[in-house]
């Protein structure tokens, strides 16, 4: 290991991985194993949607880091009988080597010990978790040059992966000031193209930024506020389905938008803060989520 992280310690005395090139701490508010129950388990209504499901559930876990978002919804599910698809993506399997060394302090991967093992060994791991049977891959690469390269076109009937589509998605990679590559309208467009129109899913982040949230909405997602989680007062969820989204952005958001100095999507990796653009204006008035309701 490069010596990239640390261990550092949050007021509420949980202790979390530091990276110093990021400059950044992973689930700086809460911690890991609270905030990621709160952000991606509770807020994605992942055991409710296991329960129903009647073939196997597909998570894409975009930002593995620490493993701290993957552990703490296998350990939540782990009493519901079924059958999860985990699929990790990261550039980076250090954060994880980092957790796994330091499994009794950062307290989040006990009794996954021998599971993270394999995976950092052999990229994959099968196993019964409690009632539930997992497989778990991890994929080692760049995401936005791995979309790039599996997903062709921006129009999902034309997408075909290799990797089943997701039925959620954990969207987990540091913030775009520092890490704009993992947040640019184009990866978004084929991140929404990867999924299967038929099969509902919906995706949380971390961040309410306006600019994020015209992203989603511009990729196709349709948008809505997501529960507080520490620091952050509000988050954000996204889905191809409006019935999985509880409280959708509506008219007084889109209003703020227009006003807002930092709006408009990213087209490349570069964090630039702009209003929106005239097109990106009408292309969100013309959104299915605001087209058709009542001017503010």
């Amino acid at each position: 290991m490069s010596g990239d992280y640390q261990l550092v310690q949050l007021s509420n005395g949980a202790k979390t991985l530091f990276s110093a090139s990021y400059g950044e701490k992973m689930h700086p508010g809460l911690g890991p194993q609270a905030e990621a129950e709160l952000l991606y388990v509770r807020q994605l209504n992942l055991c409710e949607r296991l329960q129903k499901s009647t073939g196997e559930f597909v998570v894409w876990d975009v930002g593995l880091g620490g493993a701290a978002n993957a552990l703490t919804a296998l350990r939540a599910l782990r009493e519901i009988p079924g059958e999860l698809r985990l699929i990790s993506f990261d550039n980076t399997a250090e954060p994880l080597e980092f957790a796994a060394a330091n499994s009794g302090q950062l307290k989040y991967p006990a009794g996954y010990e021998t599971q993270l093992a394999e995976l950092l060994q052999t990229g994959r791991v099968a196993f019964l978790n409690g009632r539930l049977k997992v497989e778990w891959q991890f994929v080692l690469a760049d995401f936005p040059g791995w979309l790039a390269a599996h997903v062709k076109s921006d129009t999902i009937s034309e997408n075909r992966l290799r990797l089943p589509a997701p039925d959620a998605i954990f969207y987990d990679a540091f913030s775009p000031a520092k890490n704009p590559a993992m947040w640019t309208l184009p990866v978004f467009r084929k991140l929404f193209a990867a999924l299967e129109p038929a099969k509902p899913c919906a995706l949380t982040t971390y961040s309410r930024s306006t600019l994020i949230r015209s992203t989603l909405l511009l990729a196709g997602f349709y948008v809505g506020a997501g529960h507080a989680t520490g620091m952050k007062e509000e988050t954000t969820i996204a889905a191809n389905k409006s019935e999985l989204i509880a409280e959708p952005l509506g008219m007084r958001w889109l209003e703020r938008a227009m006003r807002s100095d930092s709006a408009e999507p990213l087209p490349e990796a570069a964090c630039v803060r702009k209003p929106l653009s005239p097109d990106t204006a009408r292309a969100l008035e013309n959104h299915r989520q605001f087209a058709g309701k009542p001017a503010i």
